[in-house]
């Protein structure tokens, strides 16, 4: 998924802002809706993306770390998920001196 966000340590990161990538996956038991193909059986896929996008396009956060562990919480405290395993990509982070294409945060959160 890809959006435009304000993050970042810097002040010209926040002002500016610039595209974020963040790849999703869930774990949930798809035991019923395989079997009934019924929509509302299963997890759906424009819930999950309206999540991470309220999240990426909402308030500011300094660390890539902050903004997966926030949209963590928000899949599990809202969806029938078991688990979440994301990344979190900023491309061409302002690191004085280098070329970096990205950089990036990877978590996995079940449910307590």
């Amino acid at each position: 998924m890809q959006f435009y966000g304000f993050h970042g340590a810097n002040a010209e990161e926040k002002a500016l802002g610039q595209t974020y990538f963040v790849d999703l996956a869930v774990e949930v038991d798809l035991a019923i809706p395989a079997q009934t193909d019924q929509l509302d059986d299963t997890v759906s896929y424009t819930h999950l993306y309206r999540a991470v996008k309220a999240v990426v396009e909402g308030e500011s956060q300094n660390l890539l770390e902050g903004i997966a562990q926030s949209i963590a919480e928000r899949i599990l405290d809202n969806h029938a998920v078991a688990a979440v395993l994301l990344t979190v990509k900023k491309p061409h982070p302002p690191i004085k001196g280098s070329v970096v294409d990205y950089a990036a945060v990877e978590i996995y959160r079940i449910r307590a």
